[in-house]
């Protein structure tokens, strides 16, 4: 198979000033694909923009949690377990996971696929905003309830079958073994494809970072990328003044947007042989044989 990257840009919708970023790159492939927030404020022009290009590589990012101070979003069914005490979703994944009543959150993941879908946008993928259906912070997954959705719309999703050890985030927490592994098999008992690898990099700008010593920090894992399907995200948004003002750690998704134009990145791909590729490469490639077991595996899990 040799080393694949899908290369993905999350919160496509959030604010024009992302979705500028984000419409470029897809326009030019530089990226493999986005996906985009059926809650968020640009919303419209993202699904309008889509639609009307028939791009095929725009996913659907499930958001619970709305994060920024400045920047606000409700949820579309408007269930008072998905709101914090301000009326929008909450601000931490934490705060999702305590307070949120799984079906109120079933029923958003629906009204957020119809929406998208009712826009004309032919999804190709879905994945998730800050996690919050992992039960990375309390133990409180929603994932095999998400996952036996996916299953029904026949779409690949985010995750991964192998831990990548070298990973910042993945990499170094304990005792993940065993969850991940119960969760690959419940995405290949329910038929749903996922990537080999999920990579990670620090969401916002660490001490004494530059634009440069991010971008040699991104180039380095290409030459370190494992055997197989890999994905990476980035958050690309375009110079803005209100959003450097108002939204923590905005200059390093500047840096992001501006990173696949870069040439010193875009040789990097192709000396080390890395291949952009993308969410249909996954549904027609990794695809498992789907087994009886998934309700037994739903229920247990």
């Amino acid at each position: 198979m040799g080393k694949k990257l899908i290369l993905n840009c999350d919160d496509f919708g959030q604010s024009p000033a992302l979705n500028r970023a984000i419409m470029a790159l897809l326009e030019e492939k530089k990226v493999s694909s986005a996906t985009i927030m059926a809650v968020a404020p640009g919303f419209e022009e993202a699904a309008a923009w889509t639609a009307r290009r028939n791009q095929p590589n725009v996913g659907l990012h499930l958001t619970m949690t709305s994060e920024f101070d400045a920047l606000r979003w409700r949820s579309l069914t408007g269930d008072p377990s998905l709101h914090d005490e301000s009326g929008y979703q909450y601000r931490t994944v934490k705060e999702f996971e305590q307070g949120a009543d799984a079906k109120a959150a079933m029923k958003e993941i629906d009204a957020q696929y119809e929406r998208a879908r009712k826009a004309g946008i032919t999804i190709s993928h879905v994945d998730n905003h800050m996690g919050s259906l992992y039960g990375m912070e309390t133990g409180r997954s929603l994932l095999p309830q998400t996952l036996w959705k996916v299953s029904r719309w026949k779409l690949p999703m985010r995750f991964f079958r192998h831990i990548y050890k070298e990973d910042p985030l993945l990499g170094s927490l304990s005792g993940i073994e065993r969850p991940v592994a119960r969760v690959v098999a419940l995405a290949d008992a329910l038929g749903v494809p996922i990537p080999d690898y999920l990579l990670s990099h620090p969401f916002g700008i660490e001490e004494g970072e530059t634009y440069d010593s991010f971008k040699q920090s991104m180039i380095a894992k290409l030459y370190h990328l494992p055997d197989g399907v890999c994905e990476t995200y980035i958050h690309p948004g375009v110079e803005d003044p209100w959003m450097l003002a108002n939204i923590p750690n905005y200059a390093k998704r500047v840096w992001e947007f501006k990173l696949p134009f870069d040439e010193d990145f875009g040789y990097a791909l192709r000396d080390a042989g890395v291949e952009l590729t993308n969410y249909r490469y996954v549904r027609e490639h990794l695809k498992r044989p789907r087994l009886r077991s998934a309700l037994r595996l739903v229920r247990q899990l």
